[in-house]
């Protein structure tokens, strides 16, 4: 019974990196899903992890790097100041983190997370405060992910809050996708946009069995050789030690 069982187990590993390695074909076709986040697990199961990337069509969006602060926060600045012209949806805190909590989101909505923790509420009451972006025609939905130090009762969970088919009149929906194990080598994938459109398509259905690689490094690589060269902005990894809850954040610009 216990060969059974291990067996059975193992099959099912096994449909899920089939699946990971799937969709990571997708994305590396798809020209622009537009922001992403990944939340899973090293190979080894004995780091947490956690992907973060932009990418842009416009000249506001493209004209961004992302840079590690002392206090190990990440932020996104302009590349070049004299470009900017509109920082509101493009300059934010996109990880932060608590004691207990590693928080990454595509905007401002970092800092509604970290200060509702901090004051005792929880990630989904958090984002009840807050909704899609305020960029018509898209409305670009406002992706969130958070990873924790004790799973319990959850390992990560992911958040997107969103308009329905571009459109503001059915207000914003409100979804939450709540992880209770972490299977090493895979993790789980949203992100902000299907692909390119005009308007963009919005992220639908659930987020999507993605791999994770052996090392920070070899995942940062992968995940921005992936990305479609013309778009993509600046993609970061956060390699999280389950014991220590420490992380090391690596990143990388395409503006330098």
């Amino acid at each position: 019974m216990p060969f059974l069982y291990l067996r059975k187990n193992n099959e099912v590993s096994m449909s899920y990196q089939s699946k990971a390695e799937e969709n990571f074909k997708n994305l590396s076709k798809n020209p622009y899903p537009g922001r992403g986040i990944v939340l899973g697990t090293s190979p080894d199961g004995k780091s947490l992890v956690q992907v973060y990337w932009i990418m842009g069509r416009s000249v506001n969006s493209r004209n961004r790097v992302f840079e590690v602060e002392d206090s190990g926060f990440v932020k996104t600045k302009a590349f070049d100041e004299s470009k900017l012209t509109d920082p509101h949806l493009i300059i934010y805190y996109p990880a932060r983190h608590l004691p207990n909590a590693h928080i990454i989101t595509n905007g401002d909505q970092t800092d509604t997370i970290f200060d509702g923790i901090r004051l005792g509420g929880t990630f989904e009451s958090a984002l009840a405060t807050r909704e899609y972006e305020d960029d018509a025609p898209n409305f670009t939905p406002r992706i969130s992910g958070i990873t924790y130090r004790n799973a319990n009762p959850y390992v990560y969970q992911l958040s997107i809050l969103k308009s329905e088919d571009n459109l503001e009149d059915a207000g914003c929906i409100r979804e939450t996708f709540s992880y209770e194990k972490a299977i090493p080598g895979l993790g789980h994938f949203v992100s902000t946009y299907v692909t390119n459109g005009s308007p963009i398509p919005s992220f639908a259905g659930v987020p999507q069995w993605m791999p994770i690689f052996d090392s920070a490094e070899k995942t940062l690589e992968t995940y921005w050789n992936a990305l479609d060269a013309d778009n993509k902005v600046s993609l970061l990894v956060k390699w999280i030690d389950r014991d220590t809850f420490a992380a090391k954040t690596l990143f990388v610009n395409k503006n330098k």
